[in-house]
């Protein structure tokens, strides 16, 4: 499933599973705690489905699937009855209100452990972290093509996913870090990338290109798409042909021709184009011609494209048995929080965009999509980045939230009384404000990726 009705399928699928079970932690705490849970509802709005259970609770699918709510019963939202006084949230001690309200959020870093578990025990098919080019910082750094990078700063890279998270996160922070590489045949490196000479105004969608770092699996092939009738390869490379060597000089890559040729031009006369067809080596000898076109400097071409190439396979795969996945989860699960975290702050002291931060339900919902289309494991990573993004969400101390509730019970424990209701009642409608600004950024967010 693909295009417009996938990104709705794959967000609602992301909605209901994450809800659900933030939804799901205040309700179990409240009804330990010994709460009478009046409605237990995913979305808002009207209802579509509903049930009265045995123990007395409504059970709601409603039809705005953009949160939820459990509703318990409560002095201050109607008259409850004398014999049921007892079991009203406003009744109970103050740290068992904090526990029901903290259930939520940390319902939600549960499940990012068991997503991440699932995932790692599942396994997650990827790209090896293995360089293909190195340039600019990596270059400086003394990265060559094939090696393989191992670990940045304490974080493993298995793979090239995590190999770029590690990389941004330390982009971020503009400090020199230490990379653990193992190069061929079993050699083991360790190179300091100087991530302070990263230019000041590169922002974090620009920090992987700026350091320059190629993977192998990105780069394009040596192999010949097509001849251009008339051009010094017309009659002697064929479609399908190898490029391995030009004058002695290996190629791996297409993009390892254009210096080559452009170097034999310079030197003038023919040279010895070695290819691999059908099995066979052979060396033809070419005489590469100027552009005609080319301004400044003089350019030489063969006359040759590159063909075209699908998607590269993956060639390294994310999986743990079951019990090793265990602790694997839990360090990932905290990785993900420390990242949140520090993204969080950088964007408010201003070293992140704030319209790279903060994401609307249009951009959730297509790359809620594309990770599906990758497959179960991705789209496990996908949920649980989702679930510890809502559990941090929550906790903000913004009044309407689950944190800023948790603010209020806060200081009724330390002060030893309510807060005042007065008071209580401008903070919702701050909360309410900020929480309005917030969904306004994200759309507007929503807006400029979809025209970019």
């Amino acid at each position: 499933m693909s295009g417009l009705m996938g990104s709705v399928w794959w967000l609602l699928i992301a909605l209901g599973v994450l809800i659900t079970f933030h939804e799901f932690g205040h309700f179990w705490v409240a009804r330990r705690c010994g709460v009478k849970v009046l409605r237990f509802s995913i979305g808002f709005g009207p209802p579509l489905w509903r049930w009265q259970g045995r123990d007395g609770t409504e059970y709601v699918i409603a039809a705005l699937p953009l949160g939820g709510y459990v509703r318990m019963l409560d002095e201050r939202e109607g008259e409850v009855p004398a014999h049921e006084r007892d079991r009203a949230f406003n009744r109970k001690p103050v740290w068992q209100r904090m526990a029901i309200v903290a259930a939520g959020p940390l319902a939600n870093l549960l499940l990012a452990f068991l997503l991440l578990w699932a995932m790692l025990v599942l396994g997650r098919p990827d790209y090896a972290p293995v360089v293909g080019q190195a340039k600019a910082i990596a270059a400086e750094a003394g990265l060559q093509p094939g090696d393989r990078i191992m670990q940045v700063g304490d974080r493993q890279t298995p793979t090239w996913s995590e190999l770029q998270m590690a990389l941004l996160t330390a982009a971020l922070d503009r400090q020199p870090v230490t990379l653990a590489i193992q190069r061929e045949p079993d050699q083991t490196l360790s190179r300091t990338l100087p991530l302070h000479h990263l230019p000041a105004n590169t922002n974090e969608l620009q920090a992987l290109a700026a350091i320059g770092l190629i993977p192998r699996h990105l780069l394009v092939p040596a192999v010949v798409g097509s001849v251009r009738e008339g051009s010094p390869a017309w009659g002697k490379l064929a479609e399908g042909d190898r490029i391995t060597a030009i004058d002695a000089s290996p190629v791996s890559t297409f993009e390892d021709i254009a210096p080559l040729v452009q170097a034999l031009g310079m030197r003038g006369g023919p040279g010895m184009v070695e290819v691999e067809r059908d099995g066979q080596r052979l060396a033809l000898e070419i005489t590469p011609e100027r552009n005609p076109d080319g301004k400044g400097q003089p350019q030489w071409l063969l006359g040759i494209t590159s063909a075209p190439a699908g998607p590269p396979p993956r060639d390294a795969v994310l999986r743990l048995n079951p019990l090793a996945a265990v602790p694997a989860a839990a360090r990932e699960t905290g990785y993900q929080v420390r990242q949140l975290v520090t993204t969080l702050t950088h964007a408010l002291t201003g070293h992140v965009a704030v319209e790279n931060t903060v994401a609307g339900p249009i951009t959730i919902a297509r790359a809620a999509n594309a990770f599906a289309q990758r497959g179960p494991a991705w789209f496990l990573n996908f949920l649980a980045l989702l679930s510890v993004s809502l559990a941090l969400l929550n906790l903000l101390p913004i009044p309407v939230l689950d944190g800023g509730h948790l603010l209020y019970y806060l200081i009724e424990l330390i002060t030893r009384r309510p807060l005042d209701e007065r008071v209580m009642a401008v903070g919702q409608y701050i909360g309410l404000a900020i929480i309005a600004g917030l969904m306004g950024l994200a759309f507007y967010n929503d807006i400029l990726h979809l025209m970019s």
